[in-house]
Order: structure tokens, then C-alpha cells, then sequence
């Protein structure tokens, strides 16, 4: 198992060593930098403009800023911040923590519901149960993730659901129980928002899953012997239909970063969303690079959790040589 581990995690490795590369010279072949910005100011003259360049390291060359920059990020640094004036670290990895907390949460809701409905509706199949889940599956897939996130926005401000924005009250006489209990009201709007665009896509996913399973050799032969319906669906249902449910966790992975990166612009959660589009449009590269190096370790960590799942349910895996 760790000679396979050590192996995905190479190959995870050398995937984001890639990933920055490229995010660094697109950068740096976009149009315009943060001191071209600045530079619009007619109060600052030339000879402040190019020491600002030369602070910054915009007068060197892009192999030797990508080197600079790989020795900051073994530092804990992610380069300089030109708009906050300190290590990109300190700005980003704050952000990166509330994304992971709010992707973690949104990927258990999303898969828990999808699995109990996969099963009903791979069960009832053709029946009014079924038809009563595909009608707000098929709505949900056919709205737009801004629209739905705004819709519930709306909702939830005008109905007093939950919190809309922020992660916390500023409120300092609270305790830490009740600031406990607020960060999970406000937690539970984008959760809610990334569950309903995950949702149709798992849901079929699962229920396909499932049917085909069903109809193995093995598990038709379980049925038949009549084992009990919890060791039925447990040992041979639903282990028949890990491997290619295991696979699509890696993807959603994927899917629900990049959704939940609008779902946090739209709703004002505190992640990675809102600082990479004000990075965006102030040009403060080291926080786009950073942010996008850390959206890119969630999806390559999902996939390698998914890789260790499928090693630990399919002993061919195991077993290959």
C-alpha cells in the first residue's frame, strides 16, 4: 500500500509543479502588471515607478521570479501581496481554510442525499417516488448556479433563514458556544447552494450505479439465497457500485470547487472566491498564482482520495502487477 501511496503522491506532485508553471507564464504573458496600474497616477514620477518595479522583482526575469518564488512557498509565503503589502501566505491560506471547510461540508451533504436518493429511485424505479425525485432533479439541472444562489439568497433574507454573508458576527459579547452556533447558520446557506448543484449529476450517477449493479450475477444470487436486506445492500448492492461511484468523487471534487468559488462571491463567504477576483482585477499575480496552486491541490488531493478508495474496494487494483 505505501509503494502505491508514494506513487500517486509523485505523480499528484509533479501534476501541481505543472499546474504552477503554466499558471506563471500565463501571467506573465497577460497584458499589463501591478505597477503598469499604478503608473496611471501622475503623482508618482519614473523613478518611482521602476523602484517599485525593481522592490517588487517585475525587472527580472520570469525564470528568476518562478525560483523566487518556489523558496517562498517552502517558507509558508506564496511570494509578496502587492495590494496588502505582506506574504501572499498570510492572505491566502485564511481564505483556503474556509473553502476546504465549506467544500468538505458541501461534498457529505451532497453525496449522503445522492446515495439515499440514487437508492429510492433505483428501487421504486417507474413508480410515482421515482418520478416525484427526477422532477426537481431535472429543475435544479437546468437552473443556473448564480440564479440559484441568488434565489436563495434572496430567500433567506427575506424569510430570516439564515445569516446571508460573512462567516462570523462582529458581535464581541457573544460566547463561544453562540459564535460556534452563527458560524454554522451562515455555513448552511452556501452548503445548501452547493448541495442543490451537485445534487442532480450524483444523483443519476448513482441511481445508474445502482441498477447496474443489481443486475450482476453475484448479487442476483444474493437476492435469491435471501440474505437479510441490511448485509444485501451493504456487502453486495452497494459495494458492486462503489468503484464507479468512488471514480466520480474524485471529478465532483473538481466541479464543486469551481461552483463553489461563485456560490462564495454570490453569497459573501470569506474564501478563496472573493480574494482571487479582487486579486483579478488589482493584478496582485502571487495571489492569483497562489490561490490557483491551492484550487488545484483540492482537486488533486480529491483525486488521490478517490485513487486510495478504489485500492481499498477493488482488489484488482491491489493485486495488479
Amino acid at each position: 500500500m505505501m509503494r502505491y501511496i508514494a506513487r500517486r503522491a509523485l505523480h499528484s506532485a509533479i501534476v501541481l509543479f505543472f499546474i504552477s508553471i503554466a499558471a506563471f507564464l500565463l501571467l506573465e504573458i497577460a497584458p499589463g502588471t501591478y505597477v503598469d496600474e499604478i503608473r496611471l497616477n501622475p503623482r508618482l514620477s519614473p523613478q518611482t515607478v521602476a523602484l517599485l518595479k525593481s522592490r517588487y522583482g517585475l525587472d527580472q526575469p520570469v525564470a528568476v521570479r518562478y525560483l523566487r518564488w518556489i523558496r517562498s512557498i517552502a517558507r509558508g509565503e506564496f511570494g509578496f501581496s502587492f495590494s496588502y503589502g505582506m506574504p501572499a501566505g498570510r492572505v491566502i491560506l485564511p481564505r483556503a481554510r474556509n473553502t476546504l471547510v465549506l467544500a468538505v461540508a458541501a461534498t457529505a451533504c451532497a453525496w449522503c442525499a445522492a446515495l439515499v436518493l440514487g437508492v429510492i429511485t433505483a428501487v421504486r424505479g417507474g413508480s410515482w417516488v421515482e418520478r416525484a425525485i427526477r422532477a426537481p432533479m431535472a429543475l435544479l439541472q437546468s437552473v443556473p448556479e448564480v440564479l440559484l444562489a441568488l434565489l436563495l439568497s434572496i430567500a433567506a433574507v427575506r424569510m430570516h433563514w439564515a445569516p446571508a454573508g460573512g462567516i462570523a458576527s462582529h458581535d464581541s459579547a457573544t460566547s463561544p458556544s453562540a459564535d460556534m452556533g452563527d458560524a454554522v447558520r451562515r455555513l448552511a446557506l452556501p452548503v445548501l447552494a452547493l448541495t442543490l448543484i451537485m445534487l442532480p449529476v450524483l444523483v443519476r450517477h448513482a441511481q445508474a450505479a445502482i441498477r447496474e449493479a443489481m443486475t450482476a450475477p453475484h448479487v442476483r444470487a444474493a437476492r435469491a439465497l435471501g440474505i437479510p436486506p441490511r448485509r444485501f445492500w451493504a456487502l453486495y448492492v452497494l459495494r458492486s457500485a462503489a468503484n464507479p461511484l468512488i471514480s466520480l468523487f474524485g471529478l465532483s471534487i473538481g466541479a464543486l470547487l469551481s461552483a463553489s468559488l461563485l456560490v462564495e462571491i454570490v453569497m459573501s463567504w470569506p474564501g478563496i472566491g472573493p480574494m482571487l477576483l479582487e486579486a483579478i482585477f488589482s493584478r496582485d499575480v502571487y495571489i492569483v498564482i497562489g490561490a490557483t496552486l491551492l484550487a488545484a491541490t483540492f482537486v488533486v488531493a480529491g483525486n488521490l482520495i478517490s485513487d486510495l478508495l478504489l485500492w481499498l474496494a477493488d482488489p484488482r487494483i491491489r493485486f495488479d502487477r
